[in-house]
């Protein structure tokens, strides 16, 4: 664990398999009441050429432990101020994390969790040049987040929404709005709904693992 250059604490995992050139990178953006080593849990069922990097949210969470994006005013409504404040640290975060892993700028993905999937989809939709793709679990689209969303850079663009048809935290409502706003501009997006509630489970895994490999080359 260590500062990020510039602002998060994070971890991450060098290749298991290293190729010429420069690696595909992939970046796991944890849920509310977490931190990075959550996700990483994952790290060794995807692609062994990935270097995988997993930040930890700014904030601590005082209601259970861990960390946090944002406090909610209701689901889907993030506090503004502590949605942009970490929306520019991530940013930052990313940016810095690109170059110091030298990571290949056509091959840059994103898995986020809960709010790890609204934060991932609020860098898609702000700096849409920056990922490859977006793998989005049991989120949502930050609509009411108090951001300006360029939809224009989503067009051609790989996404895949994973939710469980019974989370009891973020309804599977939210994965539909999801899809539904970024097919109608003209990204390419994979939808799967699974028995389960707000968690990643065994087939979600295996379907997004499915679905990033192809798209590494």
């Amino acid at each position: 664990m260590k500062p990020a250059s510039p602002a998060l604490v994070h971890k991450f995992l060098r290749p298991r398999r290293p190729t010429p050139g420069r690696p595909p990178g992939l970046f796991l953006l944890h849920g509310r009441g977490a931190d990075e080593d959550d996700l990483l849990g994952f790290a060794e069922y995807f692609d062994d050429r990935l270097v995988i990097v997993s930040p930890r949210a700014p904030y601590p969470f005082t209601m259970g432990g861990g960390y946090t994006w944002y406090d909610l005013e209701e689901i889907g409504k993030p506090d503004r101020a502590m949605f942009a404040s970490s929306h520019e640290k991530l940013r930052s975060f990313l940016s810095g994390a690109a170059m110091e892993f030298d990571l290949d700028p056509s091959r840059i993905f994103c898995c986020g969790f809960s709010m790890g999937s609204a934060m991932a989809l609020s860098i898609a939709l702000s700096a849409p040049g920056f990922f490859s793709g977006v793998i989005a679990n049991s989120g949502y689209v930050p609509e009411d987040a108090g951001m300006e969303l360029n939809w224009t850079g989503v067009r051609g663009k790989p996404f895949f929404i994973a939710h469980g048809l019974y989370d009891p935290l973020i309804p599977y409502a939210y994965g539909r709005r999801a899809r539904e706003l970024l097919e109608s501009h003209g990204a390419i997006v994979t939808h799967r709904e699974y028995d389960m509630g707000h968690q990643i489970n065994e087939d979600s895994l295996n379907d997004m693992i499915g679905w990033l490999t192809p798209l590494l080359g």
